[in-house]
């Protein structure tokens, strides 16, 4: 399993309404995506996606690239201060057994 997170960083003031469009969950199906898992954490001033599949790295690049989608990110532009960046995973620990 992978994982890869995008950190965007918002505009001030823009906190709001990223929990706003947060609650109504994203403008894409994860499962038909390919994600297993898909979480998403806010802060004052960073909106982080995290992504989790057996391809995560393709799988997040994929669905940026789809033209189709670039209406439903769409509402997301306004609030953005720059590019997002992709994270790639440094460092993952989990109990086994």
């Amino acid at each position: 399993m992978e994982r890869v997170a995008v950190v965007a960083k918002l505009k001030e003031g823009a906190a709001g309404r990223a929990a706003e469009l947060l609650r109504h969950g994203p403008p894409f199906d994860p499962g038909a995506h390919g994600f297993s898992r898909h979480a998403v954490y806010l802060t004052d001033d960073h909106a982080i996606f995290l992504f989790e599949s057996d391809a995560a790295d393709h799988d997040v690049t994929d669905l940026l690239d789809e033209r189709g989608r670039s209406a439903a990110f769409a509402e997301w532009g306004p609030l953005l201060d720059g590019v997002p960046q992709l994270a790639l995973e440094g460092y993952y620990w989990r109990r086994t057994g």
